[in-house]
């Protein structure tokens, strides 16, 4: 895990695709994975597949590949 200089937020790697984020937990309404808004049961299911961050672009996918399914 890495730090940028001038940031506050830890940058963590997305679970999915890798790509870096800046974690905003102690901020969630400013974290960018807060722009996919998803269901009780999207979150849910996203839940079982993995368990730490996600970027919003993996988000976004993963919400639409589990509307595709059901």
């Amino acid at each position: 895990m890495s730090y940028v200089p001038h940031s506050k937020h830890e940058i963590i790697p997305c679970e999915r695709c890798g790509t870096a984020i800046e974690c905003k937990a102690n901020a969630y309404t400013k974290c960018q994975c807060s722009a996919v808004q998803l269901t009780i049961n999207e979150v849910q299911h996203i839940s079982e597949l993995y368990d730490g961050c996600l970027c919003a672009k993996c988000l976004f996918e993963l919400q639409e590949e589990y509307r595709a399914s059901i």
